[in-house]
């Protein structure tokens, strides 16, 4: 998609609406992939049941954008405070609070969407969304947020979605292929700058974590060129090393947990890990994870000094590219796509599964809470969580832009986060 201009005071509506839509129709494919026996269940203790997520898209939309940013009267109060927020609950107590009889039925959820979606479309057409004597309208913020977050949310339920069993969930057929994995050698990244963040009037939007803009010194470092394929971990299992959270052991044998089905284990394909098995691998091959500006450097950086907007250069974000977009639900070998490779010729910087880094999420020098979703970052600057770039299958491009930041626990085991070693 095109970078959608906010300078003149106007927003492309037809777009924005077409936006939406797609959105919207993403996520209706997604929640038919859940059996109705499982509309209630939560694969993962600590989150919500597929039922809220449907309520929650629609309602948070309709709240950030017509109630709160619009001024506009509620669809349905009840509703609209049941399905508020939809970040994990903080405990196994508090993702229990609702038992089934709480949550709304499948017909009642379905109608209060579109009801919602009605309001939102209706918002698009004719109301002002760029206001600057209204905090959430200036540039056209709350219109973004809510165009972005539930993209966001698609990634999430497909983390939900693969915990399921296979007897419990539709099935997207795809072609799975395997290679012999490449040597993954190391890579000199010369001394230089990097970019991290952006400045407020350079993008058309961005979430309050990507605010403002540093120049960073980076030393010269090595990395390698490609993510550490499951073969490689392999090894490291082989020699005491923890099993990765997609992995299942079989007589004997490892197998990949995919989207879909139990695979052979596919060696060219990066392994997933949590950030704590990843450093815990790369210390084992006397090495780190790179740190956040380093990874900006590897990605965007280049051997005379410039920077690209992306690894590849400045077209837009393509299937050529990576495996990005819901192209796919799994990954691929980690060298299938030499076209999106960086200056340096490393490779999946972005796609085939995010990048973890060293560094703890915390906010840039400047930061302020925006006005649409003022919790959306700070909640999280504990020095718990640490920063994860890039993206993964099931990444949205809209999502793929150079001061994207995204976060989890040094623990959590179900993202689709790769790693590669650095010294």
């Amino acid at each position: 998609m095109k970078t959608l201009a906010v300078d003149s005071g106007a927003l492309p509506r037809e777009a924005l609406a077409d936006w939406y839509r797609r959105n919207r129709e993403r996520s209706a494919q997604l929640f038919a992939l859940v059996d109705p026996s499982a509309y209630y269940a939560r694969p993962i203790a600590l989150r919500h049941p597929f039922a809220f997520y449907e309520g929650h898209l629609p309602a948070f939309s309709f709240l950030t954008l017509n109630e709160r940013a619009l001024g506009e009267v509620p669809v349905n109060h009840r509703l609209e405070k049941l399905f508020e927020r939809g970040i994990d609950p903080a405990s196994i107590d508090a993702a229990q609070k609702h038992s089934h009889e709480d949550w709304p039925s499948k017909e009642e959820i379905e109608s209060f969407g579109r009801a919602c979606d009605e309001r939102l479309y209706d918002a698009i057409a004719n109301a002002r969304l760029i206001d600057d004597a209204v905090p959430q309208l200036v540039r056209g913020q709350a219109i973004f947020t809510v165009l972005e977050h539930e993209p966001m949310h698609h990634e999430t339920l497909m983390y939900i979605i693969h915990r399921l069993p296979a007897d419990s969930k539709g099935r997207v057929p795809q072609l799975h292929h395997d290679t012999r994995p490449p040597h993954n050698e190391f890579v000199d990244v010369h001394a230089g700058i990097a970019t991290l963040g952006a400045k407020r009037d350079a993008v058309t939007f961005g979430w309050d974590n990507e605010f403002g803009e540093q120049r960073v010194d980076v030393p010269a470092f090595s990395v390698q060129r490609y993510a550490v394929t499951n073969a490689e971990y392999l090894d490291f299992v082989r020699e005491g090393g923890p099993v990765p959270p997609f992995w299942i052991e079989r007589d004997g044998e490892f197998l990949l947990r995919a989207a879909f089905e139990d695979l052979p284990m596919p060696l060219s394909w990066p392994v997933y890990a949590t950030n704590d098995q990843a450093t815990e691998y790369a210390a084992w091959k006397d090495g780190r994870l790179m740190t956040e500006a380093e990874y900006h450097r590897a990605a965007y950086g280049t051997p005379s000094g410039d920077e690209r907007p992306y690894p590849w250069g400045e077209e837009l974000p393509h299937a050529l590219h990576g495996n990005f977009d819901f192209e796919r639900f799994d990954p691929e070998p980690v060298d299938a796509h030499p076209a999106g490779a960086s200056a340096w010729s490393i490779y999946d910087l972005i796609g085939n599964g995010w990048e973890w880094t060293s560094t703890p999420f915390a906010p840039f020098p400047g930061f302020q809470p925006m006005a649409s979703y003022p919790q959306y970052s700070a909640d999280f600057f504990d020095g718990k969580h640490f920063v994860i770039k890039g993206a993964s299958p099931v990444t949205a491009r809209e999502l793929i832009r150079r001061s994207f930041r995204n976060w989890f626990y040094a623990d959590y085991p179900y993202m689709y986060a790769k790693f590669r070693v650095a010294k």
